[in-house]
């Protein structure tokens, strides 16, 4: 299996805004999850050793479970970099392990992920997500559902 995933995005909005995408809990919301599911929580603690908690819920004609995710922040660089190690948790922001969200044995109990941001110039930016960790048998799903969601935020920028 891979042991990394790579999503990269070019989008028609300056640094600041998509940097922003990752920071305000309002614009989390809006684009987090991948199609059809939504986020209704997101509670941001944007800062080195800060933790975010954001949800996905998927909808009814999937289950419409909730999911839990715990951002546990590393390093940021402002308008540059973000790095923070992502794993299930409950509402309350207490980590879970995979299986007890209902994944399979082989899916990591944290993901080491990087963001990258590179203004290109003219209210452009490439954003790069980097999931450093081998999704095991949900590989697939987990880059699907990175790439619908940034494509959510490019329609964010969009409308």
């Amino acid at each position: 299996m891979e042991n990394r995933i790579v999503t990269k995005r070019i989008y028609q909005a300056p640094v600041t805004l998509v940097w922003k995408a990752w920071t305000d809990p309002e614009l989390v919301k809006k684009w987090w999850g991948p199609d059809k599911f939504s986020c209704h929580h997101a509670t941001i603690d944007f800062r080195e050793g800060g933790v975010s908690v954001v949800s996905m819920k998927a909808p009814a004609e999937f289950g419409g479970k909730e999911w839990f995710n715990h951002w546990e922040y590393r390093k940021i660089v402002p308008l540059e970099r973000i790095e923070f190690d992502q794993s299930f948790c409950d509402k309350e922001g207490k980590k879970i392990r995979p299986a007890e969200a209902g994944m399979p044995p082989d899916f990591p109990a944290i993901v080491f992920t990087v963001v990258t941001f590179k203004d290109l110039g003219n209210g452009k930016t490439e954003t790069t997500v980097i999931q450093h960790a081998d999704m095991g048998q949900m590989t697939r799903n987990a880059k699907m559902g990175m790439e619908q969601s940034l494509g959510k935020m490019d329609r964010l920028f969009n409308n």
